[in-house]
């Protein structure tokens, strides 16, 4: 079973504390899962599946259908990177059938206990050809957010769909045509992407976001890729950062830069006032959002992102 890779990324300021909140929590486990063993399954008889945060667990829920019961650990609107775990989180991750990750050292802090918990454990950016981080005190690490190509995605549903149909092999026919489907919608995505960006002067088709967050989606796309700051950190918009990314603007005339909605936007706001570039909008990355907003749904997410940055590059808005 593969298992997660849990590299340092960012230094929290609560650290410490964290660290041994979540020690504490971990030695717990063993006694949670062994009082509650067998809780997995919900009063219906259906398996149980956690996530790390809202994104997987909606690709997942789509590829289950109304077979299995799928909950995310972080909820609508949180930040990923540094989350701290509660002993409710143990409580669920110890009594599903199975735990379900990105991976690439995005989620640090869910390692500890997840490698305590009963439960089979995957990795879903297994197979993904991964990008290092070009800057920063991360530097060579692999960047965690595979998830946001839909290239990528179709692993990602691959993965899920395996995961799925070998705790519940009597559904596998109906979690594969589902995957299958859903394989059909990234697909349409990555083609509007592809067809508007030709459109778009190729000394133009530049990412400039806050958060070196789309690197997969600017490699699979055909983009360049500037950004302020490599990984969510306590060091975000410095002075260097912004000049660089000034710098990149000017020198290919970039039409608009992004922001992604869980990191504060004034350093790019300063860029786009240097500039007289727009600022294109907000994209999202981490988290989707509560059911009546912007962004309920992964693949609501992809659209969205795709054509802000298309409107944004094109001279349109939204």
């Amino acid at each position: 079973m593969p298992k997660l890779h849990s590299p340092v990324w960012r230094t929290f300021r609560s650290g410490r504390r964290a660290a041994a909140g979540i020690a504490a929590l971990a030695a717990a486990l063993p006694l949670v899962a062994g009082c509650d063993a067998g809780l997995g399954r919900a009063e219906d008889g259906k398996p149980s599946v956690v996530t790390t945060f809202t994104v997987l667990a909606d690709m997942t829920r789509a590829v289950a259908g109304d077979r299995i019961t799928v909950d995310s650990i972080t909820k609508p609107g949180a930040e990923v990177h540094g989350y701290e775990p509660t002993p409710s989180d143990l409580l669920t991750a110890a009594k599903s059938d199975l735990v379900l990750d990105n991976g690439l050292g995005l989620e640090s802090w869910f390692a500890q206990f997840v490698e305590r918990s009963e439960a089979p454990h995957v990795t879903l950016s297994e197979g993904v050809d991964p990008i290092p981080v070009a800057a920063g005190g991360t530097r060579g690490a692999a960047n965690p957010h595979a998830w946001m190509s839909p290239r990528n995605a179709k692993t990602y549903v691959a993965n899920i769909r395996d995961a799925l149909s070998r705790i519940d092999p009597a559904h596998a026919a109906e979690f594969r045509a589902n995957a299958d489907d859903y394989t059909r919608r990234l697909d349409e995505i990555e083609r509007y992407l592809r067809t508007e960006l030709d459109r778009i002067p190729a000394r133009q088709r530049a990412l400039v976001t806050c958060e070196g967050a789309f690197s997969y989606l600017t490699r699979d796309a055909g983009l360049q890729e500037a950004y302020l700051w490599p990984v969510n950190s306590d060091s975000e918009g410095t002075p260097q950062q912004i000049k660089n990314t000034t710098r990149f603007v000017q020198q290919r005339q970039v039409p608009a830069v992004f922001c992604e909605s869980t990191v504060n936007d004034k350093a790019q706001r300063q860029v786009a006032e240097e500039t007289g570039a727009r600022l294109g909008g907000t994209l999202y990355v981490d988290s989707l959002s509560e059911p009546g907003g912007p962004v309920p749904t992964y693949l609501d997410l992809l659209r969205h992102d795709a054509e802000t940055i298309v409107a944004g590059l094109s001279g349109g808005a939204r």
